[in-house]
Parts: structure tokens; sequence; C-alpha cells
């Protein structure tokens, strides 16, 4: 009985550290993009990440602002 216990722990364990793989990778992936589209607007169009930021809060109300 206890050797099923210690195997089922073992097969979860890894499912969920590939899991977390996947995540992980998606998550830099993501960031990778936007750090890259925040590069291309700056060297092309000279539009900042302030600029941007900016927008974002005129668009979204209440965003970046810090009420706790």
């Amino acid at each position: 009985m206890e050797l099923v216990v210690i195997v089922g722990s073992i097969v979860v364990s890894i499912l969920v550290f590939m899991w977390l793989i996947r995540v992980v990778r998606a998550t830099l992936k993501t960031a990778f993009l936007v750090a890259l589209i925040l590069l291309g607007l700056q060297i092309f169009f000279g539009i900042g990440p302030g600029t941007i930021w900016d927008a974002i809060q005129d668009w979204l109300p209440g965003v970046g602002s810090s009420s706790s």
C-alpha cells in the first residue's frame, strides 16, 4: 500500500512540474513578445513605454492608481 502512495505521489509531482514548466515557458514567451513590441515602437515610431502606459490609463480608468 505504501508503494502505491509513493508511486502516485511521484507521478503527481512529475505532472505538476511539467505543467509548471509549460506555464513558465508561456510567460517568458509573452514577456519577450511584449518587450519586442515595445522596442519596435520605440525605435520605429518614437513611442516610449510612458506614452503607452498613459494611453492604457486613459483607456481603462483605475489602472495604475494606488488606491489600497
